[in-house]
């Protein structure tokens, strides 16, 4: 996609009302370059994760139950995560996204079964600590020893995930009424379907392809603002600067 678009003719020249379109994004690979959870276990994890990660993708066990194990064997202490946290790269269009998304009176929401504080310390890094994130909790029990807590987990959940992305989408849903969703992988399956509209990099843009799911093609944050913007746009209830 063309990328020369002057960022004011994407945003206008002032606030607009709220619509009825509510962003709701997974963090890692999709905001976040790499998977931070991921990342953390490659430098800290003791010798099993690789494991249970071969055991949630063959379908053995949930999300849920991947996470927990492997958040219990991260070797690490809080001065080692920060550092690891704050080096972190993202999408660097996502703060302009969100920015514009909020001048839009559009809500920007991140949804996902990766760490809250792993999220929530690179956000604040670039400037996004009030963005509101939904995830696993992270929780140090002892100076160098870790655990998962699963606050926003859903017994009916088909993945068993800690975090049950589709509850979280059916809430927006309801106090919304339209949902743009955007992810790059397998946690976003399931939640696609469910969406009014989904922006899919990578895995779910195959799998959206496959299942017929409506969605458009975005390779940055960049082209997820054009996108919403078109979403906007066509909606008559929603006017303009």
């Amino acid at each position: 996609m063309n990328k020369v678009i002057p960022l004011h003719r994407l945003v206008g020249n002032g606030p607009n009302p709220r619509t009825e379109w509510v962003v709701q994004s997974d963090f890692d690979g999709t905001i976040s370059l790499h998977d931070v959870t991921d990342s953390l276990l490659q430098r800290f994890g003791r010798p099993g994760w690789q494991a249970l990660e071969e055991a949630w993708e063959a379908g053995a066990i949930g999300s849920r139950e991947c996470l927990t194990q492997q958040i219990a064997l991260l070797d690490m202490d809080t001065t080692e995560l920060d550092s690891h946290l704050d080096h972190v790269a993202i999408d660097p269009h996502f703060v302009n996204f969100v920015h514009m998304a909020q001048r839009q009176g559009v809500d920007v929401q991140v949804i996902s079964d990766g760490l809250d504080y792993a999220i929530r310390r690179t956000l604040q890094t670039h400037g996004l600590g009030d963005l509101s994130v939904v995830a696993n909790r992270l929780v140090s029990t002892g100076p160098r020893s870790w655990k998962l807590e699963t606050p926003h987990t859903h017994a009916a959940c088909p993945r068993a995930s800690g975090n049950c992305k589709c509850e979280r989408l059916r809430e927006q849903k309801a106090m919304h009424g339209k949902v743009l969703y955007i992810g790059d992988g397998s946690s976003d399956f399931c939640v696609s379907a469910k969406a009014d509209y989904v922006l899919a990099k990578d895995r779910l843009q195959v799998h959206c392809q496959q299942h017929g799911i409506p969605h458009a093609t975005f390779g940055d944050f960049f082209d997820a603002s054009v996108h919403l913007m078109m979403l906007i746009t066509s909606n008559p209830r929603t006017k303009l600067a």
